[in-house]
Order: C-alpha cells, then structure tokens, then sequence
C-alpha cells in the first residue's frame, strides 16, 4: 500500500513543546536588555493618555519573598494590561532606604554613630548596605519578568529625594500641622525609639494582672460622699486593676466614670475586715474571682459626686486624686482605672484635663531611671515582682494572676512595647481640620476591594496625632531648631527648611549633621539647640508622590497605589496624611489591595516557622511565568495560600496555554497572512464562530484586566484554551488541515482563523506570562514589531456568523450534543463494540430543537462529531425502540454501530466510495475525498 505521509498538511513549529523556562527565560530578558525594551516602548506610547501606577517602596533590606513576588507581579501585571490598552504606563520601581533594620545592622558591624564611628561615616557606610541591598533586591525582581526603569530606580536615599523630602516637610509646617509636644508614644525598648503604628505587630503576651489597693488619706471623706454618716474604723481602699505593673510608679490619679454607679462593699470579720470602693457592675464578678462569699453593701454614689478624693500611692509616700475619665468603662476591671498620664494616651488626656504631673521614669532604654525609689535601674521586663514585693509590704496587692491577651510588639524586634511620654514631633490631626479633610478625599478614591474604604475611613477617624520624630541616625533629618528655654520652633524655620534642602541636595543627609547652627542663626544660634531627631521613614515612603512622582512624571496625583493589606495604617495612610496636609487633596485615584501569602495551613509566612518559600528558588526549578501564573490566579482579594503543593496545578495549566498555543503556531506552517488571508464572508462557518468566539473572549478578558480582576482572565483564558478550542474547535479542524489541499480554501480558511486566534492569544497571555508570549511572538508568521509587549489588544476579530441557525447559540449547542456523542462513543468502546471514534457510525434520532440543527450539517455533521459515518433521523416524540440510547439532552437519542466500508489509511475514515485506483490502475485504497486531495482538486467546506 502507497505511503500517503508525503500528502499531509502534517503540523510543525520550532516552537518547543517543553517550556524549559529556567533556561529560556534568561535568554529573553537579555534580548529585551539588549534592544532597551523599557525605553522602545515609552518611545511608542508617546502622546498616548497616561497610567500612573506608584510602586510603594520596599524595604531595602534582605531577600525578596513569595509576598515582595506577588506584590511586583500583580503591579506589572496592571502595568502591561493597561500598555495594551493604549496607555503609556511608565514604571518606576522605588526603595525605601532610611530606618531601624539598616542602622541595626551597620551597628553590629560597626559600632554605634558618634561613638566608635562618626556620624557621617556611620551614614555613609548605611548608604553603602542599602545599595548592596537593593542591587540584590533588583536582580530578582528582573528575573520575574517585571519590565520597568531599573536603571533609574527611585530611592528614598537620594540626595534629590531627601531634600526634597525636606521641602515638604517645610510646606507642612508653613501650614500649621507641625507641633512639639509631651505625649505618650509607642515606644520599643530595643530601638529606644517611638514608632508609627505601621511598625507595630500584635501577639498573644502572659501579662501579671494584679488588683491593687489605693488606701483612702481620708475615710470620713469618702463615707460622707458616700452619704453614710459613720465612718467606721475598717481600712477603705479604692481598688484598680492593671496588667502593666510596671506604669505604678507614675501613677498619678484614679480615674472614674462620671455617669457609673460605685459602691462602697465591707468584707472580711474582725480585725480582716476592710471597705472597697469598686464600680457597681463590677462587684459580684470581682466577689466571686476574689472568693468572697459575704459581702455587705454601705452606700451607693455616683462617680461624679467622688471626684477631688485623695488616696494613697500603693508604695510611694504621695496622694493622688479621683478624676474623670471618659474612657473608664464598667465592662471589665473594677471600673476605677490606674492612671499614668507619662503611660498611656487615655491617661494623658485625662491628666490635661485635670493638671496632672506627666511623670515619666523609665529611660529610652527601659530601664527605670535614676532617682526612681526602690526601682532605679530596673528594666521594665524585669519589675513585676519586685513591684510585687513592694505591694505586699504595704498590704496593698489584693489579687494577682496570669492573663494572655493580644498586645503591640515591636515589628523589628518582635519585643513588647510600652506607652512613654517623651517630647516629639507630631503632625495634629485636629489642626487646620486635617481628619476632616483626609475623610473627605477618602470617599473621592476608589478601593479595591470596596470595604478598604470602611478600613481605612475607621482608621483616620480613630487615629492620634502622627509622631514624625525618631531618635536615630540614619534617615531624613528633622532639621528644625527649637528655643532653649520655650521648646518651639524658630519662627523661620520653613525658610531654615530650604536653605537646609539645598545643602541636602548636594551632599546627602550628613550635611544637616556637619552644619554649625551659625552658619544659618548666626547670634541666635546661642538661644537654640539642633533637633538631632529624624523623620519617621513612614514620613519618607509617604512623601514620594511629592519628591518623585510629581518631580520625575510630572504626576501630581497617581492613577493607582497597589499593595498588601497592612498598608492601609502604612504607606497608604502616611502618603494620604502627606498629601492632603500639603495640598488638600489624596495623592491616588484608586488603591488596590492584596492579602498576605500564607502556607497550606492558613499559617502567615515567616522564617521563625520555617514555612517561607523561596520565590528565586521556584523561578530556578519551574521558571517566572508558572509563578506570575499562580499570582494571577489566586484572588489577592483574600489570603492568597501557597505551597510548593499548588505548582503542580499550576504546571498543568501553564502547559495547556502553551500547547494550545504550539498547535496554532504548528498549523500555521506554510501560512503568509500576507497572502493566504480569506476574507470572512468567505470561511467555513466553524472558523468565522472560531474568530467571533475568540472575540467575546477577549472582550470577557480586557474588561477583567479593566477590573483589575486576574483570576477571572485566567479562568476565561482556560475555559478558552481547554474547552472551545481543545475539546472542540482544533479537535475537529485536524481533519480539514490534515487532509485538505494545502492550498484549499477549507484550509486557508482554518488558517486564517488559527492566525487572528494566536494574534489575540499572544496579547491576552502577555501581561501575565509575558516570556511565553514574547516566544510566541517571535514565531508568529508574518512581519510584526520586536516585542509582544509593544502592542495593543488585537483589533482583527470581530466576525458576524451568517448562517441563521449556525450562529454562535447555534455552535455552542453542538458542542453540546458532541459531549453527549462522545458518551455514547466512550459507552461503545468500553463495550468494544468500537475502537476509535473514526471507527463508529452514528445515528442522531433528534426532536426539535436538535434537529433542525443537526440537519443543518448536512454531510459534514460526521466532521463534528469526528466519526466517519453520521445521520439524522427526526422523531417526534420519544421512541419505544429500547436500542436507542438517551442522552442528557431530552429529545436526542443516539445509536452507535461500527462504521461501514474500509479504512482510508490517508484520513482513517471509513467509508463505502468506489474503489479508486491509481495513475497505474491499482486499487490505491483512499477515499474519494482524499484522493481528490492528493490530485489537487481539493473540496469545500461549508460548516466544518
């Protein structure tokens, strides 16, 4: 028998079936470094409407993580989505330089500033580590294929973007939000630094939970309040609970709920007895946790009528007074509140309303300073027992146990903080109405998710005032010069500001720490000390719409800030504070959000647990695009969970885009859309559904994209690739290309289909695997730009089917009814009645909706069904014939008997043609359609 091999349209490509991204990946990335791809493409979207996407800095500061991977990724995502939207969305990459972690870890190295090393060396050499950092840091954010301005970047440590860090500070002040006070900060003993609620982290603490007993200095004042005419001669104490022993030396009053109920209680017999004043909810909860059976109520008072009583100090020889506080509630505790104003921002305000001392008596350190009776020395950490010890000399502890409870910890450190009252810089929320204003321009912003609003809005309306200040080295100076005696500002300081701006510009930070106060006071200079503070580096990450988008892109206001979901107390906040003290309005038009990446078990990723993955790790083993793919298939809306467990999935999906996309460049062998092009009118109907479909696809996938809504692409791109096309579109055209005249219209038709198909496939790929697109890319047929990711969506598929039942209801119906024909097949296989589909005759006993459809067909329905025999018996109602076999669809019966005739051993179909022979008058075995193939005659295709 003849060889007809030879006759085939048979698939090729040099595109390769195995990915080998690894090795690949590497190769484009030098191509694109090579031919400058970020410019070229800037270059081709000038005049284009512009996208601004801010990147928020990452902490230049060790290697990148699943999370530093996912938030890139997604940003570059949107970057090239909206590029292939028509925008010119440049990108420029940010680090966030000054802070903590680096000074920390140039301290261990070299010692502390103006101590073993001088301040600008000290400086310099954190200048040095962060570089290092970010050079790293760079290197694996290219490796995922995130195309921006690295060459460029911008850094929080530039001299530019410090001064002009400085300029803004200036135009805030020049405002009136700055002021100087003396309040209660977060402050972390290791640092010995205030921090900026971004920098705290809550866990679960043992804290020692004591109730304490406050001796009245005089009792017949409280009996009389208390409208009781006797005093007694039983020991009376007010009683507070706290589970922050160590704030009892800077206890100054006792606060009370104006509006509450308090009793006074006697409990105990004989010389054990003794009166408590406790806030009338609280006594039987307090009687029973005590263990006191017998109790006997004296007198009832409200707490209004026992403000101004004075009591004792638990260990100290001092008074102090009952006050009112408005944050005193009666649901927990006894309802009488241990107030340090030096401790807590409650207990501050409380001691302003009422004239309290601020005491504070624990140093930077944590360490109780000097002078501090019976505790100098001691740390914090280390003071409840003996504060303990001190309470139980003087009979003043009245019940002590362990409590676990959620509590701020450093975010560095990971060490509990404390409440401390220190002077510092703050920014006033209440001052020129700036709550106000951040709340309005909220509500102008659009969130994504939509509840970040309510986040965000929750916390603007609840914050205090922002401390800028830190007292560290390495970071923006706060370059102010404050009165000796009175504490403020210099009355030029927002012109002291810009001349100090200048020097910054020119020679860093270090030039604030080498000016002589003369050189800018000249005689004042006596009367005024050098802040030796810095500025939060949350004030430096949030100032970068001002010192790098307005200045660099000429942005005053960004299009879209994206990050994780701690960034609404964080970057989010701090630029939103920035912006709308500066200039009355919010720096974004919208704010995405994305959830942390967590393992299998729901566990937040840390190197302490032992479950961080490795993005470097998995880009080397299975390549970048499988990660972007994992990225932008997950909902970032939530938690997004990840372990080495998802890849596999992910492999697979990976590998059904690429193989579709290998059987469009493979069947697209020999094809010049130049010249092979068929108009549309002139297709077979299954290739002008093929196009009008991949249409509705795209148009389903820009508005994703439009969205911001990944997973759904990939959904829709799957559906795409696996089911219309996969199952049912290339599985039946393998006939035509295969069999069919090369040259035939039936092929060039499905060619020509095949081609916009991958035109459109490459681009809606490319923002998320932009290396496979870019190889798809170049093995497109026809002449075309350098990069994929210089284009727009494709504009070339809009396609009207004309046949008025074949229509795009009409195709999907039949990929219906081949589903239920492709059971009845796998039935009769199973049952070796067939073997391969080929090998089947079918029978389609149809009512209507199904018939009139099928009909339609004509002969070509056997090329849909892909069997070499099939027909259409119309009934009208369900048949009595037990043979025939039911489908899922009601009124479609089907039966499956093997094929008639012989085997073309060039198509494989069966069939009963007379024999054809050849040029010398032997049987050559083909069908009657192949052998016109095979002669050049060729055939048409209507509908398949």
């Amino acid at each position: 028998m003849n060889d007809y091999k030879a006759t085939l349209n048979l698939p090729a490509t040099d595109f390769p079936m195995r990915a080998s991204l690894s090795q690949r990946e590497p190769q484009i990335l030098q191509r694109w470094a090579a031919q400058n791809l970020y410019a070229a493409i800037r270059q081709a979207k000038q005049g284009c409407p512009r996208f601004i996407l801010h990147d928020g800095p990452p902490y230049a500061n060790g290697d990148i993580h699943v999370g530093h991977a996912v938030n890139k990724i997604l940003k570059d995502i949107i970057i090239k989505s909206k590029g292939f939207a028509g925008f010119d969305a440049p990108y420029i990459p940010g680090w966030d330089c000054h802070g903590l972690p680096i000074e920390l870890k140039v301290e261990q190295q070299l010692g502390k500033a103006g101590e073993r090393i001088s301040i600008a060396a000290f400086q310099q050499a954190c200048r040095d580590y962060a570089s290092t950092q970010i050079a790293h840091q760079k290197r694996d954010f290219v490796r995922l294929g995130v195309l921006g301005d690295w060459q460029h970047p911008y850094l929080t440590m530039d001299f530019k973007t410090e001064a002009e860090t400085l300029r803004l500070l200036a135009t805030i002040i020049a405002k009136g939000h700055l002021y100087r006070g003396t309040k209660p900060v977060h402050w972390c003993t290791a640092c010995r630094s205030s921090l900026a609620e971004a920098e705290l982290e809550y866990q679960d603490k043992t804290s020692l939970s004591l109730e304490v007993r406050f001796v009245a200095a005089d009792r017949a004042a409280v009996y009389q309040r208390f409208a009781l005419s006797e005093p007694g001669t039983a020991p009376l104490s007010a009683v507070i609970w706290t589970t922050t022993p160590w704030t009892l030396p800077a206890n100054r009053a006792l606060a009370l709920n104006n509006e509450a109920t308090y009793q006074l209680v006697q409990i105990g017999e004989g010389e054990q007895t003794e009166c408590l004043l406790l806030a009338a909810d609280r006594v039987a909860a307090l009687m029973q946790r005590w263990q006191i059976a017998q109790w006997q109520l004296l007198g009832s008072a409200v707490g209004a009528a026992l403000v101004g009583l004075q009591f004792r100090h638990p260990f100290y020889a001092f008074e102090v007074p009952t006050v009112v506080g408005e944050h005193v509630t009666t649901d927990s505790g006894t309802g009488v509140v241990h107030t340090a104003p030096g401790h807590g921002p409650e207990d501050f305000i409380v001691g302003q309303q009422a004239g309290l001392e601020i005491a504070n008596p624990v140093g930077d350190d944590g360490h109780y300073l000097p002078g501090t009776e019976a505790l100098a020395g001691v740390s914090i950490l280390a003071a409840d027992q003996p504060i303990i010890a001190l309470l139980q000399q003087r009979g003043s502890l009245l019940h002590q146990e362990s409590i676990q409870h959620s509590y701020p910890h450093c975010w560095r450190h990971k060490t509990p903080v404390i409440f401390r009252a220190v002077p510092q810089w703050f920014i006033s929320m209440s001052q020129q109405s700036l709550r106000e204003t951040a709340l309005q321009q909220i509500a102008t912003v659009t969130w994504v998710p939509a509840w970040g609003e309510a986040r965000i809005h929750a916390m603007v309306a609840s914050r205090p005032d922002w401390c800028i200040s830190r007292q560290r080295t390495w970071g923006v100076p706060l370059a102010l010069f404050t009165h000796k005696e009175t504490g403020q500002c210099h009355p030029k300081s927002v012109e002291l500001l810009q001349q100090v701006a200048t020097r910054v510009e020119q020679q860093g930070i270090s030039a604030w720490w080498a000016l002589e106060a003369a050189e800018l006071l000249g005689d004042e200079a006596k009367d005024y000390d050098k802040s030796a503070d810095i500025l939060d580096v949350w004030f430096d990450a949030g100032a970068t719409q001002t010192t790098v988008m307005a200045s660099r892109s000429a942005c005053e206001v960004s299009d879209l800030y994206l990050e994780g979901s701690d960034q609404h107390r964080g970057w989010f906040m701090s630029s939103l504070m920035l912006a709308t003290a500066a200039y009355g309005k919010a720096p974004y038009r919208q704010v995405l959000t994305h959830g942390f990446t967590v393992d299998a078990n729901g566990h937040k990723m840390s190197k302490s647990l032992g479950n961080v993955v490795s993005p470097q790790e998995i880009v080397e083993s299975l390549g970048a695009d499988v990660l972007r793919l994992w990225v932008a298939a997950t909902d970032y809306r939530a938690e997004m969970n990840f372990s080495p467990s998802i890849l596999p999935s992910m492999t697979d999906l990976y590998r059904r885009i690429r193989n579709t996309a290998r059987f469009l460049l493979a069947n697209l062998n020999g094809f010049d859309p130049q010249q092979h092009q068929v108009a549309p009118r002139q297709q077979v109907l299954l290739d002008q559904w093929a196009m009008a479909r991949a249409q509705q696809v795209q148009e389903s996938i820009v508005a994703a994209y439009e969205r911001y809504d990944f997973h759904t692409v990939v959904q829709r791109l799957m559906h795409f690739c696996s089911i219309e096309m996969g199952a049912f579109y290339l599985d039946i055209i393998k006939d035509r290309q295969y069999t069919a005249r090369a040259d035939s219209l039936a092929r060039r038709s499905c060619q020509t289909a095949l081609y916009h198909i991958a035109e459109a496939l490459v681009r809606w790929i490319a923002p998320i695997l932009s290396f496979t697109a870019e190889e798809i890319w170049q093995h497109l047929p026809g002449a075309r730009s350098s990069s994929v990711l210089m284009e727009r969506w494709y504009p070339d598929l809009a396609v009207t089917v004309s046949h008025p039942i074949l229509d795009d209801k009409g195709w999907s119906q039949l990929m219906t009814i081949r589903d239920a024909v492709n059971v009845a097949l796998e039935q009769a296989r199973s049952q070796k009645i067939i073997g391969g589909a080929l090998a089947a005759s079918v029978v389609l006993y149809a009512q209507s909706p199904w018939a009139e459809l099928l009909l339609a067909l004509e002969e070509e329905l056997r090329f849909v069904l892909i069997t070499s025999q099939a027909r259409v018996e119309i009934i009208t109602a369900p048949p009595s014939d037990k043979t025939l076999q039911p489908t899922s669809l009601p009124g479609l019966f089907i039966t499956v008997t093997p094929a008639a005739g012989s085997k073309c051993p060039r198509c494989w179909h069966y069939t009963t043609d007379p024999v054809v022979v050849d040029a010398l008058g032997e049987p050559s075995g083909l069908c009657q359609r192949c052998h016109s193939n095979v002669q050049g005659v060729g055939e048409s295709r209507r509908f398949a």
